[in-house]
């Protein structure tokens, strides 16, 4: 195998272990140890291409922000190409939110609520919010049904609600209340908002 090859199936061996490492031991309790174990390589190995834990992280972090809103921006540009009715077109978005946080939840905790990310990253997952905003913008500005003064601002707060919601849904499921139930009361909100008169 050549060097560069055999290099990057390394790399791609130490992340996949450490996105098992975090899932199952948390951020404090990982170490770069058991990440080497896990990836079948020796620590020293693994110092070739990472410093720390940190920089591993960093890395899964960087990735699972950029897989998961492009998938979300697909659906969305699926959704503009067709102009469903409003409500369906809602109930996508939120679908859309929902299949971005249930990708590998309990790194996406470990991500996002255990580990002392970097602020770039903190900034890289803004300017992703920030696209998904401008993607919504443009969904309301096209739709016949929604009624909006603003559609930067209206998108703006649509994206961070609903981002919310559905973080706070998949990670701490509530007790007696199934994605349906969560997806139904989030679509019905939102269509009030956006068809209210004078809204």
């Amino acid at each position: 195998m050549p060097t560069q090859q055999r290099s990057k199936a390394t790399v791609e061996a130490i992340l996949a272990a450490a996105a098992q490492v975090f899932r199952r031991h948390g951020y404090a309790a990982t170490t770069t140890d058991r990440i080497a174990q896990r990836a079948g390589v020796s620590v020293g190995s693994l110092y070739q291409y990472f410093p720390n834990k940190d920089a591993i992280l960093v890395t899964l972090a960087e990735r699972h922000i950029d897989a998961g809103f492009a998938l979300v921006r697909l659906l969305l540009r699926e959704a503009l190409a067709e102009t469903p009715p409003l409500a369906a077109m809602l109930r996508r978005f939120v679908l859309a939110m929902i299949v971005l946080h249930e990708h590998e939840p309990e790194l996406h905790r470990v991500l996002f609520e255990e580990a002392p990310l970097p602020s770039h990253v903190r900034r890289r997952l803004r300017e992703r919010e920030n696209e998904l905003a401008s993607e919504v913008s443009r969904l309301l500005e096209a739709h016949p049904e929604a009624c909006v003064r603003s559609p930067d601002v209206t998108a703006y707060v649509i994206v961070h609600t609903v981002d919310s919601l559905v973080h706070s849904f998949v990670l701490h499921p509530p007790k007696d209340i199934d994605a349906d139930m969560m997806t139904n009361e989030a679509v019905r909100m939102l269509l009030r908002h956006l068809t209210a008169e004078g809204s």
